[in-house]
């Protein structure tokens, strides 16, 4: 039985558990894939040489023992596969017109907040725009604090409408 989970929210399971399946080579048959879910179910694909897949189903009490499985044909093997695929979030409705922009702006050493905080820019009570984001040779901060200091070479990533993003880079490069 298919826990409630595991068809309504993919994303929550696919952060919670990774899952790793194995391989083993079958000579002169081929590749076969398998795959033990988070809830201990045993699952496999066999891949013969020819290309025809076999989906299986295991015993879960006896790894070896395969209780059913489906023969599937490269265009059902492919639908098979884009259906376990969890589906990316939808985008905005294309109905919904909204005006918002993401730019990103460099820290220079021109600029008046290198070594400044976020909070010091008051950015958002300012231009209506929010920095969402900073960019770092060393990796990306999102969500930064209203403490988190600006450094040189720093990029910051900006939400807003095409007004409130140049009142940012204005305010950001001193412009």
């Amino acid at each position: 039985m298919v826990a409630k989970a595991d068809y309504l929210e993919p994303e929550r399971i696919l952060m919670e558990h990774q899952a790793h399946p194995t391989r083993t080579s079958l000579p002169g048959i081929g590749t076969r894939y398998d795959l033990k879910t988070e809830g201990g179910k045993h699952v496999s694909v066999v891949v013969h040489e020819d290309g025809r897949r076999f989906l299986g189903f295991h015993d879960p009490d006896d790894d070896d023992n395969c209780t059913s499985s489906v023969p599937l044909d490269p265009s059902e093997a492919a639908a098979l596969g884009q259906l376990l695929i969890p589906a990316p979030i939808d985008p905005l409705s294309n109905d919904i017109e909204i005006d918002l922009i993401t730019e990103q702006i460099p820290i220079t050493a021109r600029s008046p907040y290198s070594g400044r905080t976020l909070g010091d820019t008051q950015a958002r009570s300012r231009t209506g725009a929010s920095i969402v984001a900073v960019l770092r040779r060393t990796g990306a901060i999102p969500s930064p604090a209203p403490d988190f200091r600006f450094g040189i070479g720093d990029t910051l990533v900006v939400v807003g409408t095409r007004e409130g993003v140049d009142a940012v880079a204005d305010l950001i490069t001193g412009g």
